[in-house]
């Protein structure tokens, strides 16, 4: 896989049982470039350290007064040059494309499963968490899947001239041999403190990643209240953590880094030391000497590596551990479905909608309203009418086909869910109503119905640029818009992609009542004939809906209209009306007097049909009596 062919065709299924498992799973799904790279590494690594061979059999041809060896020298350092200098260039090419693919490999597995999990993501994994994962953790976990190679070829290395060393000069090369295996081994003692170190460091500042997404995301409402002192002197706590944390990590990489450069200095000596002892024995040439002395200052060099691999495994290691814990996440049903045949926008099932779970039915071609008393459970019953819900339990019914049974996306063509804080993307407002849409429906009908005409004016008048409204930039989030001109954008959109079957939850509660009855007529007017579903107790939503349930405790309760449901059910009026309890128990004592008052008068009636019919049989008996005496 090259740059240029990014992105994959198919990123595979991760091994995400733990951190280790998913970064093997990286390296084996990456073998072929993992070669190409140990390859130059090896090709680069092996001529830097040839050249103190080549050094040194030209100073013994120069003490030999030999031409044709100084001629033969030479020619090898030239040739270990052009191959350290090939070998380097292709060796970052090659690390670089491992990186970025292995990167690009995360990011595609993260969106995937984003996709996948769809709102039930933010619940189960924080917010400040999948930031992390997918922006510092990503490259970390590339750094290791590259550092790897190289790494590699450099051990070889060491193996390759310690054993040269060996053959060429067997005192020295013995020292050596030795020697660097303790250098290379040196601080792997230290290694599970600055891994602990490293895990700490990461934790805070995921911790102060999540607390400035949640600051910059609720900044609005902080102004209003006047919290943003509070939470300033939060954030700026935790970044000192970060800080204190990050500066007790770099501490234990520094004394790392420093036995690497003391420990090669020592053994630097001692092998002059020795080599000086011996040449002074004879049984050292001056070119042998300055040969294994170069030799052993060349190895330095790969000798990094050793610290770069176990500095990127400490750092990668926790970054894959929450990176496989965010794959590890499975929906309550499998995204493919069990229904053949059915591609996304063919052959989808229509008709009723109905929950068995609830009982909750959604007539076909009607709008439907539904009231629910505890938030948390209309977001649970209106992610459930999608058709693949986050938790387990009986499937949704379109039409009588169960909607777990098809494929994620043909479910979410058939039913579109927008939930109560809905995300708009940076960029024009042409590119955030740029979504599959049927094409019955045109942009201009849809942010009319969702009355956008205010938000239209104010992207214009923020972008000075764009003589088109459509081509007027929403800046991240939509952040510079209020929420009731974020909620109508993306009610907009919604209507422009017009669902067979559509689910709001909550769609106009940061809406003015003006606005929002306007809002109520568009959204009957545009749906007319297609199935629509809005979580609300707003009563103007209410009242012009064509059927309006009241699940209380997870089961309807009551069907009817607007109207008829404050005059007869008081919890649907106590959520609709706000009412206190002691409201909803005076207008419960109310209704039932109102009952009683009303079966009173049934009784009168009662009452004088009976007299009347006695007073009809009185005048028939008096007039046959009358009949019979004449």
């Amino acid at each position: 896989m090259q740059i240029q062919d990014l992105p994959y065709p198919d990123p595979g299924v991760p091994d995400a049982r733990s951190g280790r498992r998913f970064l093997w799973w990286l390296f084996r799904n990456q073998l072929g470039g993992q070669l190409k790279s140990l390859a130059w590494g090896l090709l680069h690594f092996l001529s830097i350290s040839a050249l103190p061979f080549c050094v040194g059999v030209a100073i013994q041809a120069v003490v030999d007064h030999s031409g044709r060896r100084l001629a033969l020298a030479g020619g090898l350092l030239a040739l270990c040059c052009l191959g350290s200098a090939l070998g380097d260039t292709f060796l970052h090419r090659t690390a670089v494309t491992n990186w970025i693919t292995a990167a690009a490999r995360v990011q595609q597995l993260l969106a995937r499963k984003a996709a996948n999990l769809g709102s039930a993501l933010t619940r189960r994994v924080a917010a400040g968490e999948v930031v992390a994962v997918s922006t510092g953790d990503v490259e970390k976990i590339g750094w290791f899947v590259e550092a790897w190679s190289r790494f590699t070829a450099a051990a070889v290395t060491v193996v390759v001239v310690c054993a040269g060393l060996v053959v060429y000069q067997p005192a020295l090369g013995s020292v050596v041999a030795v020697g660097l295996p303790f250098l290379a081994l040196a601080a792997l003692p230290l290694l599970p403190s600055a891994t602990r170190r490293a895990d700490f460091q990461r934790e805070k500042a995921g911790r102060a990643t999540e607390l400035a997404s949640d600051t910059v995301a609720g900044l609005r409402v902080l102004r209003g209240i006047g919290g943003e002192e509070l939470f300033l002197d939060r954030y700026r706590k935790a970044s000192q953590e970060v800080r204190h944390a990050a500066v007790r990590s770099a501490r234990m990489w520094s004394l790392i880094a420093a036995i690497q450069v003391l420990l090669p200095g020592l053994l630097l000596i001692a092998v002059v030391w020795y080599g000086v002892h011996l040449a002074r024995q004879g049984r050292v040439e001056i070119g042998e000497l300055v040969a294994v002395y170069s030799s052993v200052m060349i190895l330095t060099y790969p000798l990094r590596h050793f610290e770069e691999i176990a500095m990127a495994y400490s750092f990668s290691r926790p970054s894959a551990t929450r990176a496989a814990r965010v794959l590890s996440l499975e929906r309550a049903t499998s995204a493919e479905g069990t229904r053949g045949g059915i591609g996304d926008g063919e052959g989808l099932p229509s008709g009723d909608l109905y929950d068995p779970a609830t009982g909750l039915l959604a007539p076909s071609g009607r709008l439907t309203a539904v009231v629910c008393g505890d938030p948390d459970a209309a977001g649970l019953l209106a992610e459930r009418l999608g058709g693949h819900p986050s938790e387990e339990g009986t499937s949704v019914l379109l039409g009588g086909v169960p909607l777990d049974e098809l494929p994620l996306g043909s479910a979410r063509t058939a039913v579109l869910v927008q939930d109560k804080d809905p995300v708009l993307l940076s960029g024009t407002l042409r590119e955030l109503l740029d979504v599959p849409a049927s094409g019955a429906v045109d942009a201009e009908e849809a942010l009319a119905a969702a009355q956008c005409g205010d938000v239209l004016a104010a992207l214009a008048q923020g972008s000075l640029d764009a003589e088109d409204p459509l081509d007027a930039r929403i800046t991240e989030r939509g952040r510079s818009l209020s929420g009731g001109q974020r909620q109508r954008l993306a009610l907009a959109r919604s209507l422009f992609t017009d669902p067979e079957v559509l689910v709001l939850d909550e769609p106009t509660s940061a809406v003015d009542s003006h606005t929002e009855a306007r809002i109520a007529e568009g959204v009957r007017d545009l749906r007319a004939g297609r199935t629509t579903v809005v979580f609300t107790s707003s009563p103007l939503l209410l009242d012009r809906a064509d059927r309006v349930v009241l699940v209380h405790e997870g089961e309807v309760a009551a069907v009817g209209v607007h109207r008829e449901l404050v005059r007869k059910e008081p919890r649907y009026r106590a959520i609709v009306t706000r009412e206190t309890d002691e409201e909803a128990a005076l207008g419960y004592v109310r209704h039932e007097q109102d009952v009683l008052n009303e079966q009173d008068v049934l009784n009168e009636q009662h009452a004088l049909d009976e007299q009347h019919a006695l007073h009809g049989q009185h005048a028939l008996h008096e007039l046959e009596e009358i009949e019979e005496t004449a």
